[in-house]
């Protein structure tokens, strides 16, 4: 959401002074208003919250695809393995 777009909703909620302490530490260091981090640190957890959640909605032929996918035996990646046990290799 841009800066420029409208607003039409207010949320309210309760924080201990602590977390409120904590959050505008953390909005000062990133630049952005209390409101701003707020909003964005709640909208990327309510996106990982529901990531797993979503719908699939396929047709027969293509639930066919998907499904036997699903059902091949893996395959040993060797590269993909040293990658994924480097330190620091997801972030």
């Amino acid at each position: 959401m841009t800066s420029a777009a409208r607003k039409e909703t207010t949320l309210t909620f309760r924080a201990t002074v602590n977390q409120r302490e904590l959050l505008e530490l953390a909005a000062e260091a990133t630049g952005k208003t209390l409101t701003a981090f707020v909003l964005d640190a709640a909208s990327v957890e309510a996106q990982r919250a529901l990531i797993d959640r979503r719908i699939f909605r396929l047709n027969d032929a293509h639930w066919a695809l998907f499904t036997e996918a699903l059902d091949r035996p893996t395959v040993e990646k060797p590269r993909l393995r040293d990658l994924l046990h480097t330190p620091g290799a997801l972030g």
